[in-house]
């Protein structure tokens, strides 16, 4: 049942010092237990103090109260047993215990077990993994060596060369990636080319990093062969192929004079498809473009005129 805060008092707290409500006997034990034990005194005066103090706070807010309300009164519907007790409940209660799989989230990746990882397929006369390894490896994420996905990884990785992963590039390759398993490498590969699109810079990072790539390092190697710039053009492009690829990659295919493809050249090409677009016809070739691409316009030109020039003949027939 509430009680009024102007009138609430804790009957378990009560004066235990003489009133005129009590008894001479009852004084005279009160008396007798205090000569028997002297330090019961000062806490007889605390408890008498907190609830004279208890009193003073229950009036101020009771005036308080009656300033904001008028002559309303706060009931305060507690019950008696939780206001007498001796030892008062926690504030709050104790919180459940994390299971062990919810405190491993934002854990750190286990360097130990990308060791093992990379024991697993490394060269047993090398500290890398070679051409056999990244096979076995390619085998275990259910892809085949050439596939964009693979491209992907070793440009995560940092790899400096093909069919190559040194146990340095692997082990920072994989903590980076935050991945130390076969499955969340599969998983962390498909985030990734979920946000690559031809116009961002993480995929202008993947571009410029398939030419160093490809290159033979061991040889000191600078410019790409032109058959295998053909198949980086052609994987690097695999899911943002430009409309002008085939056409370039037909007339590299045909110009057996063309040995290689120079960084600068394979760096530009990525600008000239966004340039051109569909149509070459927007291409200034007093810009500061490859000699190449103006070859390759000119060739296009050519085919284009003799295309109509066929077309004509044939509408006259």
């Amino acid at each position: 049942m509430g009680h009024c805060m102007s009138c609430f008092k804790d009957h378990s707290n009560g004066d235990v010092t003489a009133s005129p409500h009590r008894d001479k006997d009852e004084m005279t034990d009160i008396a007798a237990a205090v000569s028997v034990y002297p330090q019961a005194v000062p806490l007889l005066q605390n408890n008498e103090n907190s609830l004279n103090s208890f009193k003073s706070t229950s009036s101020l807010q009771n005036a308080n109260t009656m300033n904001t309300f008028g002559e309303q009164c706060i009931e305060v519907n507690t019950p008696k047993s939780s206001i007498s007790e001796k030892t008062p409940k926690p504030f709050y209660q104790k919180l459940p215990s994390i299971p062990r799989t919810m405190s491993s989230l934002g854990s750190s990746v286990s360097e130990t077990k990308i060791n093992q990882l990379f024991d697993q397929y490394k060269d047993s006369l090398e500290e890398a993994i070679l051409a056999e390894g990244i096979e076995n490896l390619c085998n275990d994420l259910q892809l085949n060596p050439d596939d964009f996905k693979v491209l992907v990884l070793a440009w995560k990785l940092n790899a400096s060369q093909m069919c190559r992963f040194t146990k340095t590039e692997f082990v920072h390759g994989l903590k980076d990636m935050k991945t130390d398993s076969i499955k969340s490498i599969q998983l962390k590969l498909n985030e990734i080319i979920c946000g690559l699109s031809r116009e961002s810079e993480q995929y202008k990072d993947l571009y410029r990093f398939t030419f160093k790539f490809g290159l033979d390092v061991s040889t000191g190697q600078r410019i790409l062969p032109t058959d295998i710039a053909i198949l980086l053009w052609r994987l690097v492009f695999t899911s943002n192929e430009p409309p002008i690829l085939n056409r370039w990659l037909l007339y590299l295919e045909k110009s057996p004079h063309i040995r290689g493809i120079p960084k600068d050249t394979w760096y530009m090409f990525l600008n000239f498809c966004e340039f051109v677009g569909d149509d070459l016809s927007s291409y200034d070739d007093t810009e500061a473009w490859p000699s190449l691409f103006d070859d390759f316009v000119e060739y296009e030109n050519d085919q284009m005129n003799q295309n109509i020039t066929k077309n004509d003949i044939k509408l006259q027939d």
